[in-house]
């Protein structure tokens, strides 16, 4: 019966031409032993009127034994040979599971042993290959697409909801947890006690004065309205441009001078606030319900979301966008990465190192299941469809043991004939 695997719809152009060589080389044998008879035939009609033709009807003799001898050998490892169940025929088939065991046995013991796998990795220079390989600009940038386009397929394939949850999780842990007051209260006091908040302070005194300046009408209109209604005219204007010179005065002391008392009382001011909220426990109370009003769980769970949705539009957007930061530095990261492992040859070392026993460790650890999978996907095959694949391989090779087996059959055939006449003629 014919195996699925030799219709033409299931081959591959590869297989398709590994067929057609095996056909073609099946019908050569096929040929010379139909030749062999046909010379057999003749001479052996005509022996006795022609005595040399003895000679060619042995060598023919000899060449039909020996092409029904070898295509009974290699039809045998194949099939039974004109469909006879004859013992040790159909020889693949029949112990399918058996060859595959041997040939995962084989590949374990030979090719994932760990003396080879660690030689071969010791050979190849695998960082400095590498390396080489990835300082070649057009290298990265291929690499970088692929890390983006992986990178994007990831980002699809992640569940929203758990990975909002999972925010939601940690700034619940992270964030609402632990108590507000102490932690900036901390940090304020470094920021106090170094003089960041000077220029905190200057840009609010600069922001006043222009404000200041460029708003007199608006600062004079604010001084007005506080005046008794009953005043005259002239004295509010009077006193709105005493009170804004004052004022703009006042405002430009602040500035020129650094120790001015109002910068010190701002100092102070801030100090103790930095220590109640480290110390004072009403101060803290009042920093936890402000945390807890800001932060309550549907607010936390939106900004969870928010967050991820956010996060997840921008790395889509830089990962399909060839020219954006994201993807450059990828690239740049893989191009210093290639550029320090072809000349640090110290670190290129203790990579080669930890890539050899790491592999070789895997290799010992998981060979067997390795070397498994060949003797388990062979006894999943069909045992036709296995007989079919390997003969497909190997068939056309085999086919010139019986193109040899008919050569060498010829000759031999002739060579005892000759030596049974010579023997018979000294007696």
């Amino acid at each position: 019966m014919t195996s699925a695997l030799t219709t033409p719809a299931t081959l591959s152009p590869q297989d398709a031409a590994r067929s057609v060589a095996l056909t073609r080389m099946k019908r050569l044998a096929a040929a010379l032993l139909v030749l062999m008879a046909v010379i057999f035939t003749v001479s052996f009609a005509l022996q006795d009127r022609y005595p040399w033709l003895g000679y060619v009807r042995a060598a023919a003799e000899g060449g039909m034994v020996g092409a029904i001898a070898d295509w009974f050998a290699v039809t045998a490892l194949f099939r039974y040979p004109l469909g006879l169940r004859i013992p040790h025929t159909n020889i693949i088939a029949t112990r399918k599971n058996e060859i595959g065991a041997s040939l995962g046995e084989f590949v374990e013991a030979n090719f994932l042993a760990e003396s080879v796998v660690r030689g071969k990795l010791e050979s190849v220079g695998i960082s400095r290959r590498v390396g080489g390989w990835l300082s070649v600009s057009s290298n990265a940038d291929r690499l970088t697409g692929e890390v983006a386009n992986a990178g994007g397929s990831v980002l699809e394939l992640l569940n929203d909801d758990a990975i909002k949850s999972l925010i939601e999780s940690v700034a619940r842990e992270h964030l609402v947890r632990p108590e507000w007051g102490p932690s900036l209260g901390r940090v304020g006091e470094r920021l106090v006690s170094s003089g960041q908040q000077h220029a905190g302070v200057d840009l609010l005194l600069d922001r006043a004065d222009a404000w200041l300046r460029a708003h007199p009408e608006a600062f004079g209109r604010a001084v007005s309205v506080r005046l008794p209604s009953w005043l005259p005219g002239f004295v509010d204007k009077l006193v709105d441009d005493r009170a804004y010179r004052e004022v703009i005065a006042f405002v430009e002391g602040v500035r020129a001078q650094p120790h001015h008392p109002v910068r010190e009382a701002i100092d102070r001011y801030l100090a103790e606030l930095m220590a109640d909220l480290q110390h004072d426990p009403t101060m803290i109370s009042r920093v936890e319900n402000l945390k807890l009003g800001l932060l309550d769980s549907p607010r936390l769970r939106e900004f969870a979301g928010e967050t991820w949705e956010s996060v997840k539009a921008s790395l889509t957007a830089a990962l399909d966008d060839p020219h954006s930061a994201v993807r450059a530095g990828i690239r740049d990261a893989l191009v210093d990465v290639g550029s320090r492992l072809a000349r640090d040859g110290a670190l290129g070392s203790r990579i080669d190192r930890w890539l050899v026993d790491s592999v070789t460790g895997l290799v010992q650890n998981y060979g067997h299941e390795i070397a498994g999978v060949i003797t388990e996907t062979v006894e999943r095959w069909d045992s036709a469809e296995t007989s079919a694949k390997i003969e497909l391989q190997v068939g056309r090779d085999l086919q010139f043991i019986r193109i040899n087996g008919t050569i060498v059959g010829s000759l031999a055939g002739l060579t005892i004939f000759a030596a049974a006449n010579a023997v018979a003629a000294l007696f």
